[in-house]
């Protein structure tokens, strides 16, 4: 899995540096930043992709809800610039080419800011992680992804196309529902492929642990750690929208808030779930493979206990004296291999009636 993508995003660069210092943290996507709109009303619906704010400025001006998304954040200037021409916050810039912030909302007066994780399942129990910025106003949403390939908002777009539901007939604040939705709905779908795997899992553990099931214990115990960390501050943004602190959240949005809080909240028990489950694999291999190594230790000593008589007669005759009786008998050599052989048979029916054996 991709544990170092996830894990090892470095903030260190930035020591040092004033608030509002705009520095890429994350990876660097091979492809040129994009700048999608959809404009929209209830009669009407626009779609197109532009290469920089510029182009897309006409189109800004539009009635009815603007959304722009964002792929790509690595690039200084075009955050910048569309900061400056909707008077956004130094600090919110800073944020979101920022892509190691924890799940978040703050509340700026006339918009709102969101940061969240969107996870996506790629297949083979793994999955892909970016960062989504959210800017909520009046009328418009940005959002500003990573640029990793894909995510998880083409149901949102094809509803949008097809005029389908209330979207189209909704303010920018339920497109900021109908997003959020999606990216929790993305989260049972990574935990039922995380769950399939811990399913196999406990399989080769019950049969035969060996190394590899710890490392895949220790794999998955990792991504569930991720998973927490981007679940957790997540219930608290949620129940921010939730409970409609904000003038740019209508009442009839916040109930569909609620049941997103609802999602959030059992994404959560799951994942509570998985990670007493791995705790308790983890237990359990270890236990499994001390008492394997109990087992071996047992039989080593119960072999070395038989043989212990054994070579001390072997020993006795060994001995290098002139005159020991036993070697001049005609039959000492067999009655001695006799005598070793039945107190071999002696003691491994007594080990046996103790069930040592």
């Amino acid at each position: 899995m991709n544990n170092h993508r996830k894990f090892l995003k470095k903030r260190s660069i930035k020591a040092g540096m004033p608030p509002g210092s705009m520095v890429h943290i994350g990876d660097t996507p091979a492809a040129d930043v994009t700048i999608d709109l959809i404009g929209y009303n209830q009669d009407t619906f626009v779609e197109q992709r532009f290469q920089s704010v510029d182009d897309c400025l006409p189109h800004l001006e539009r009635s009815g809800v603007t959304w722009v998304n964002v792929e790509g954040v690595h690039n200084i200037d075009v955050i910048r610039h569309l900061g400056e021409l909707y008077s956004l916050h130094p600090l919110v810039l800073e944020d979101v080419v920022n892509t190691v912030q924890r799940p978040k909302i703050e509340d700026y007066d006339h918009y709102l800011f969101i940061v969240l994780r969107m996870l996506k399942p790629i297949g083979a129990g793994e999955f892909s992680s970016e960062q989504l910025s959210i800017i909520l106003g009046s009328d418009y949403l940005f959002t500003f992804q990573e640029g990793l390939q894909g995510d998880v908002f083409d149901t949102v777009r094809e509803r949008l196309r097809n005029g389908k539901g209330k979207l189209r007939a909704m303010a920018a604040d339920y497109l900021a529902y109908a997003l959020i939705d999606a990216i929790v709905d993305s989260y049972f779908s990574v935990l039922e492929d995380l769950g399939e795997q811990i399913v196999n899992l406990e399989g080769d553990l019950a049969l035969t642990p060996d190394k590899a099931t710890l490392v895949e214990i220790n794999t998955i115990k990792k991504e569930i750690i991720f998973l927490r960390k981007a679940v957790w501050p997540l219930r608290e943004a949620v129940s921010f929208l939730e409970r409609g602190d904000s003038h740019l959240l209508s009442p009839e949005t916040r109930l569909y808030f609620r049941d997103v809080y609802d999602h959030t909240v059992q994404v959560i028990d799951t994942v509570e779930t998985y990670r007493d489950l791995l705790s308790g694999m983890l237990d359990l291999y270890l236990s499994s493979i001390s008492n394997r190594t109990n087992e071996v230790m047992k039989f080593l000593t119960v072999i070395g206990t038989i043989f212990m008589p054994l070579t001390f007669l072997v020993g006795v005759y060994g001995m290098n004296f002139k005159h020991m009786p036993e070697l001049e008998w005609s039959n000492g050599y067999f009655m001695l291999w006799w005598v070793m052989l039945a107190l071999a048979v002696v003691m491994i029916i007594y080990f046996r009636r103790k069930r040592w054996l």
